[in-house]
């Protein structure tokens, strides 16, 4: 029996994605699904950009769980996934000027402007504990 090489790649990456969707966060998987969202967004949002690299399974997922365990969190939880919808990313992270393309990585937008981003170099080097905190804080100052 032969696989195609788009369904393995689902089957690998789903785990990935349940990761996030699991805890509530809402996959935009179209960049017509990110123009509807993103832009006007009362309030704040919170948006992923998920990946297949190490530091995002460590560190990057596990550090917005934790980080979502806090009393004071966003209005909203999207993601995008890095290499696997590419195009929905690519419209994510028009959102997230200056900041250069970085995955993963992690914005928290309030009534549709950037106000906190941590990039990747931010997140390899760092437990899920330290990026949960960073987070926290932001949701603290950002979202009451």
């Amino acid at each position: 029996m032969s696989m195609s090489f788009e369904r393995y790649m689902m089957d690998m990456i789903q785990p990935m994605r349940d990761e996030l969707t699991s805890i509530g966060i809402k996959e935009l998987r179209t960049p017509e699904e990110v123009e509807a969202t993103l832009p006007d967004a009362k309030g704040t949002a919170l948006v992923v950009i998920n990946s297949v690299c190490g530091c995002a399974a460590g560190q990057c997922r596990p550090g917005v769980a934790q980080a979502l365990q806090n009393e004071v969190i966003p209005d909203h939880l999207y993601t995008v996934f890095a290499g696997q919808d590419k195009e929905a990313t690519a419209k994510a992270r028009e959102y997230f000027a200056p900041y250069p393309p970085s995955s993963p990585s992690i914005a928290l937008m309030k009534d549709g402007e950037l106000v906190y981003f941590i990039e990747r170099h931010s997140i390899e080097n760092r437990s899920a504990q330290e990026i949960a905190a960073d987070l926290t804080n932001a949701f603290d100052k950002f979202c009451k």
